[in-house]
């Protein structure tokens, strides 16, 4: 029975929690009451876990269940000590990749996912295995945002059955109302809570190596007046890839702490975005002291019985050192029994300082009087970035205790590029929105075809965050399409008596045209080049009296015909010519001018015309009657015979090209579209309509690929699963089933790599090797190990590629980005701790940190622990992965947590709890 139809009375918070709640707590309790879901966004600290503790509470008093699943199994190892102390061990279950214990408990701590795998896996089996559980709580449920797990939580939501309340729990961000609404949708009654109050106030501050300032001014809305803004000095150049020039020195992580110290501010934590850097810290602060005479005896026994009890765990070296003066590190580089560790000891305020990555602001109960953030850009895969606003945000919300401090301190460091505007900058902004990263998968599309016909699947599909936020999206894009549709009429309209096919028809010819001018101009160049030089010979010879053309600037460029009354002594070995026109006018010119000569016509008598003194190149004068008659006798000669056009024009191919000229501007003269209005308004017009119908298409297509590329996802997925025998049309076959049993990065394969047979005669050792070759991966340039890889699971190694290949192909072909793990340097290293070497030889024999030797033996342990739910595996393929997991699966690979006993048949999966075998 669902709360919605439970007859029993709420339950009265102020009884189940001994203190007053803030109102956005007893909103939040009201809509539970009334069998609505709930978003919960709020800041970090601000009590959230409390509304899905009620939800616990309620669910008790119903005698219903309660998953409450953690991004992080950290977190979920937290949370079930929390709970077995508030509620009782016998209530309280744990289902990690890990460890699976009391999972038939009322109460049961989980990764989110194992939930999700859990629906899922409820595809295949008879058993629901979410009978009687009233609600779900998701905490931290912006991990929505997380590029490689954040579809989880969608796949989570999206297949959650409608009469069991969801609990999403959610720091700030920007749209919590439509993640609310998208819920609503998707699920059913959802009602957002949100609040901006915070128990204790943050106040954040500026540490450069001229002390510790506050940021902000006292409104919160900008620089401390106090604060200056460092400018690069002039003449400053940039050199290198650098963006910016770099800023002032950065403080000692020395002088930060001692900062802290002097002003009552510890403990902290000091988030740093490297590991080794994390340590680096531990070192340079190995003198300094932060804990009493008394605090230093408790740390040291506790030291002594956590090393009593996990020898292995303990960190060599300094850190042992530097954690009795009250100082540590926190990545994931170090062993997760350590961290837990060191998490009890900050809590107990025995530990001061803390240097951690950022995942420590995921939600691990470690709160901190202050949070130093060392920088405020990090380096990621795709290179180096600012901060987003809430990431400074997350890790700012671990500051400041509820019930300890009146008020938390935000401190953040200059650094070489950051400084104290960019961090203000980060103080002031808004949260960021959530994002979807739902992707379909193999899995997803085997699981979904195993229950689903096809429409229902894309149902389904189409039911992602990232569809609905996309669909908002798609009306914003609509309407702009629609306005540029109206656009395209109204002109369209504008010109309805125009045929734009004549239009663009005389258009090219005009082009036609316009190419044909330009190859007229550059024949009658060419003949121009090869007539001038024989003109100036023959000049050379020619005798006063003879008839020529000109073409000179002084003649207003026209052609001139002329005759040569006198010739002159150059400056080169030509002479100069001095010539009367037509017109009766005296010029100077060089044998260049001269465009045409014509001996075919009788020379002229000049022996009793007087010249004028000329002596310059283009030295024009004006005739007299002298003169005149000489010009008359030109002038007739000229109407008698053409002596307008140059000689080059008379060559073939420059006439047939003008001929061919004439003929294209007599046919555009006679076009229809010659005789239009504003030609050039009307192109201009056309232009525009070609614009918007380019627009327009492009919208389109942008708009359906947004709306569908999750659906051409899951198609395109299909026809690689076909490809491989996993489908029988819409059916999955055995090898389907088996691909839909594993949880991996890409299903397909380690699924096709498992039945390719290759792996079935190997030793259980060998096997464990193959297995982490082809599921992990790790990103280090100076990866290395002193234990050479095995030869039979090399040559089964090697016997896979062509497998890989041909998938990588296809999945190529398709469009799909699904990882292809190999990593064969680690398959040694796997192979020494299956033969039992010990994990302070191992570690030693390595360049990988000890966190990541857990997270490769773990990645493993997890696919060896499915083989015995793959259908199609050989029984001796699962009778060695048995083996082999037993052999590997230690501490402290494997998990001990006090007072937990592992009931799983399968430790390092939900499986064998969903199959109840």
């Amino acid at each position: 029975m669902t709360a919605a139809t439970n007859p029993a009375a709420p339950l009265d918070p102020s009884q189940l929690f001994g203190f007053p709640l803030d109102d956005f707590q007893l909103e939040a309790i009201a809509a539970l009451n009334h069998g609505h879901s709930v978003v919960v966004s709020a800041p970090t600290g601000s009590g959230k876990t409390l509304i899905g503790e009620y939800a616990i509470h309620r669910a008790l008093a119903h005698g219903q269940r309660v998953f409450y699943t953690t991004p992080l199994k950290a977190l979920s190892n937290q949370k079930l000590r929390d709970f077995r102390e508030q509620f009782g061990a016998h209530r309280v279950g744990l289902m990690t990749g890990d460890l699976t214990a009391n999972r038939e408990a009322p109460i049961v701590v989980m990764t989110t996912e194992i939930f999700r795998n859990m629906l899922y896996a409820e595809i295949d089996h008879s058993d629901d295995p979410l009978e009687g559980v009233e609600a779900v709580v998701l905490d931290e449920c912006h991990y929505m945002n997380d590029s490689q797990r954040g579809t989880v939580w969608e796949e989570s939501i999206i297949h959650c059955p409608p009469a069991i309340q969801l609990v999403a729990l959610s720091a700030t961000v920007a749209n919590a109302g439509q993640l609310t609404d998208w819920i609503e949708q998707v699920h059913g009654p959802t009602d957002l809570i949100h609040s901006d109050f915070r128990p204790v106030p943050l106040q954040f501050n500026f540490c450069s190596v001229k002390g510790l300032h506050p940021l902000l001014n006292d409104a919160g809305n900008g620089l401390h007046p106090n604060c200056k803004v460092w400018r690069a000095p002039k003449g400053h150049q940039r050199k290198g890839k650098s963006p910016k020039p770099p800023q002032p020195e950065a403080p000692s992580m020395g002088f930060v702490v001692a900062q802290l110290a002097e002003r009552q501010m510890l403990p902290a934590i000091v988030f740093i975005f490297s590991r080794r850097a994390c340590d680096k810290a531990v070192r340079d602060l190995i003198k300094a002291s932060l804990v009493n005479d008394h605090e230093a005896v408790q740390l040291r026994t506790q030291l002594e019985a956590f090393a009593l009890k996990s020898p292995d765990a303990v960190r060599d070296g300094y850190h042992v050192e530097a954690l009795l003066r009250g100082v540590a590190s926190h990545h994931a580089g170090v062993l997760p029994a350590w961290k837990e560790f060191i998490e009890e000891l900050f809590q107990q305020g025995l530990v001061k300082v803390v240097f951690a990555t950022e995942t420590l602001a995921a939600g691990i109960n470690m709160p901190a009087r202050t949070t130093v953030i060392s920088s405020l850009s990090k380096r990621t895969e795709n290179g180096h970035r600012p901060l987003m606003a809430s990431e400074f945000l997350q890790m700012s919300g671990r500051a400041g205790r509820r019930g300890l401090d009146i008020q938390g301190y935000v401190v953040a460091m200059q650094s070489r590029f950051e400084g104290v505007k960019e961090a203000g900058q980060l103080a002031t902004s808004p949260p960021d929105p959530l994002v979807s990263q739902f992707t379909p998968s193999y899995g997803m599309v085997l699981n979904l075809l195993q229950r689903y016909a096809l429409p229902k699947a894309k149902e389904l599909v189409e039911r992602s965050f990232g569809r609905y936020l996309a669909t908002l999206d798609l009306a914003d894009d609509q309407s702009r399409i629609t306005s540029l549709r109206e656009q395209l009429e109204l002109l369209g309209e504008s010109s309805t008596d125009v045929p734009w096919e004549d239009f663009e028809d005389y258009e090219k010819q005009r082009n036609r045209l316009r190419e044909e001018r330009r190859l007229l101009r550059i024949l009658q160049q060419q003949a121009e080049e090869t007539l001038a030089h024989e003109l100036t010979l023959a000049l050379q010879f020619a005798s006063p009296g003879t008839l020529v053309s000109l073409k000179a600037p002084q003649l207003r460029g026209g052609v001139s015909p002329a005759v040569i009354v006198e010739k002159l002594q150059g400056a080169a070995q030509f002479p100069l010519l001095i010539c009367l026109t037509d017109e009766n006018v005296w010029i100077v010119v060089p044998c260049h001018a001269v465009v045409c000569i014509h001996a075919e016509l009788s020379c002229l008598q000049v022996q009793n015309i007087p010249v004028p003194e000329l002596e310059r190149g283009g030295e024009l004068r004006h005739g007299d009657q002298h003169s005149g008659g000489l010009a008359l006798a030109v002038s007739a000669m000229a109407r008698r015979h053409d002596m307008h056009t140059p000689q080059y024009d008379l060559a073939g191919e420059v006439r047939d090209q003008a001929e061919l000229v004439n003929s294209f501007e007599l046919e555009l003269e006679l076009h229809p579209a010659h005789r239009w209005g504003d030609r050039k308004q009307l192109k201009k017009q056309r232009r525009r309509m070609e614009e918007l119908e380019e627009e327009i298409a492009e919208r389109q297509q942008l708009l359906h690929h947004r709306a569908n590329r999750h659906w051409e996802t899951f198609l395109s997925l299909i026809e690689i699963l076909r490809h491989f025998g996993c489908l029988d049309q819409l059916e999955p076959t055995e090898i389907g089933r088996t691909v839909a049993a594993l949880r991996g990065d890409n299903e397909l394969w380690l699924g096709l790599a498992l039945m390719s047979g290759h792996c079935d005669e190997l030793e259980p050792a060998d096997l464990a090797c193959v297995l982490e070759a082809i599921s992990t991966e790790v990103s280090r340039p100076d990866l290395w190990t002193a234990y050479p890889a095995p030869v039979k699971a090399e040559e089964a190694l090697h016997d896979l590629r062509g497998l890989r290949r041909e998938l990588d192909r296809l999945q190529e072909q398709h469009g799909v980005l699904f990882p292809l793990w190999w990593e064969p340097d680690l398959m040694g290293l796997v192979k020494a701790w299956a033969d039992g070497e010990s994990w302070s030889d191992l570690i030693s024999n390595t360049s990988l940190d000890e966190g990541d030797v857990v997270r490769l033996m773990r990645r493993t342990v997890d696919l060896l622990a499915q083989l015995p739910y793959c259908p199609a595996v050989s029984e001796e393929l699962r009778r060695n992965g048995r083996r082999a997991l037993q052999m590997i699966n230690r501490f402290p690979v494997k998990e001990e947590l006090p007072g937990v006993i592992d009931d799983s048949l399968n430790p390092a999966t939900l499986r064998a709890s969903l199959l109840d075998v």
